[in-house]
């Protein structure tokens, strides 16, 4: 908990004072591929959990990877932990990481900050594996959680999730944020052509597209 606090009292400093150019060096493709998903991700955050299904099945349409960056928000009570833990599951395997996340955002309404731990207990049993009794005890863990938040700090991050299609392209403009999440399918089309990739996906899956719905009619009724 000491590490939360001195995180959320880092943050608040970090939004008060971020002022600089946007450094958009880390908006690239893994080494490899050619086009990937970028996210920024708070795994309390129930819009991040609205678009995790499109952004799985986009990335297992297209055959890109996922790269995901926790970057969990100082207003939200158990998403640093939870961030934690998943940089734990990252170290026994990348998969197992994402399946974590993935765990996070289809439970988040029941998980809090009483039941995280368990949560994370139960997800570790059914995927044969165990969670230490305590899980960052040297802190480095924690600091890849910092080191990702700062990443996007740097990136000039102020929401989640925010979503990327990002290319290996040296010239134009390399990458492109998702702001209208019904439109990921052309941009990654775009993307793979100007990259030279050759790609005719089919479209999402009607869970997908009720998803998007749902998601946008509740964007215009905050707007309202």
């Amino acid at each position: 908990m000491l590490f939360r606090a001195i995180f959320v009292l880092s943050a608040f400093m970090l939004f008060a004072n971020f002022g600089y150019s946007a450094d958009t060096s880390a908006l690239k493709p893994p080494p490899g591929s050619k086009v990937a998903i970028v996210e920024f991700i708070d795994l309390q955050c129930p819009d991040c959990a609205n678009a995790n299904p499109l952004i799985k099945e986009a990335a297992k349409t297209y055959k890109i990877p996922i790269v995901r960056y926790d970057f969990p928000l100082p207003k939200h009570n158990w998403s640093y932990d939870a961030a934690v833990i998943g940089k734990y599951f990252d170290s026994k395997s990348k998969t197992l990481g994402a399946a974590w996340r993935d765990y996070c955002f289809e439970n988040q309404p029941a998980i809090t900050p009483e039941n995280l731990r368990s949560n994370a207990e139960k997800f570790a049993a059914q995927n044969k594996t165990s969670l230490p009794f305590v899980v960052d005890p040297d802190g480095k863990l924690s600091a890849q959680v910092k080191a990702d938040f700062a990443l996007g700090q740097r990136v000039g991050i102020e929401h989640t999730p925010t979503i990327y299609v990002v290319s290996n392209k040296t010239s134009g403009q390399p990458f492109v944020e998702v702001v209208d999440r019904s439109k990921l399918y052309a941009i990654i089309d775009l993307m793979k052509s100007e990259t030279g990739v050759a790609s005719a996906p089919a479209p999402p899956s009607k869970a997908v597209v009720n998803n998007l719905r749902t998601t946008k009619a509740g964007t215009l009724a905050k707007k309202k």
